[in-house]
C-alpha cells in the first residue's frame, strides 16, 4: 500500500508518496493517483519525490509514460525534489532525460505557469506574430 499526500492548488495539484522505497506493486496505486489528475481540474501534477530513495524500475518506466499522457492531453506533469541516490538510479535507467525535473517544488510551480502561458498563446488565434511591421532602430 502507498499513502500519498495530495496539495492541490489553483493550477496544479502536488502528489508526494509517503515512503522511501516506491516498489513495482506501489505503482499501479501511483499511477492511478496521477490518471485522477487528468480526469479532474486541475490537470497540471508536480510529483514531490522528496524522500524516496528508491523506485524500481517498473515504475520508473510507468511514469516516464504517463508523463507523455499528460502532455498529450495539455497538461503539465513535474517531477521535483529527487534525492541523491535516487537520481542516480533515474540517470542509469535513462528516464532523466526524458523527465520534466525542477530541483525544488518552486520552480516546478514555475514551469507550470510557463506551460500553462505557452498553452494558451498556442491554443490562441487572435494573436499573430507574422506580417508586423518592424519598429525603427
Amino acid at each position: 500500500m502507498l499513502n500519498v499526500k495530495i496539495d492541490t492548488k489553483e493550477k496544479f495539484t502536488v502528489l508526494n508518496p509517503e515512503t522511501d522505497h516506491i516498489t513495482a506493486n506501489m505503482s499501479e496505486t501511483l499511477l492511478e493517483h496521477c490518471r485522477n489528475r487528468l480526469n479532474n481540474l486541475p490537470k497540471n501534477l508536480i510529483l514531490d519525490l522528496s524522500g524516496v530513495k528508491k523506485m524500481d524500475a517498473e515504475v520508473a518506466d510507468a511514469l516516464t509514460e504517463i508523463q507523455q499522457v499528460f502532455y498529450e492531453k495539455n497538461a503539465s506533469f513535474v517531477v521535483c525534489n529527487i534525492e541523491d541516490t535516487l537520481e542516480e538510479m533515474l540517470d542509469q535507467q535513462g528516464v532523466l532525460e526524458v523527465w520534466n525535473i525542477t530541483p525544488t517544488e518552486s520552480e516546478a510551480w514555475d514551469i507550470v505557469q510557463m506551460e500553462e502561458i505557452e498553452r494558451e498563446l498556442l491554443d490562441s488565434d487572435d494573436i499573430s506574430f507574422e506580417n508586423h511591421p518592424e519598429e525603427p532602430a
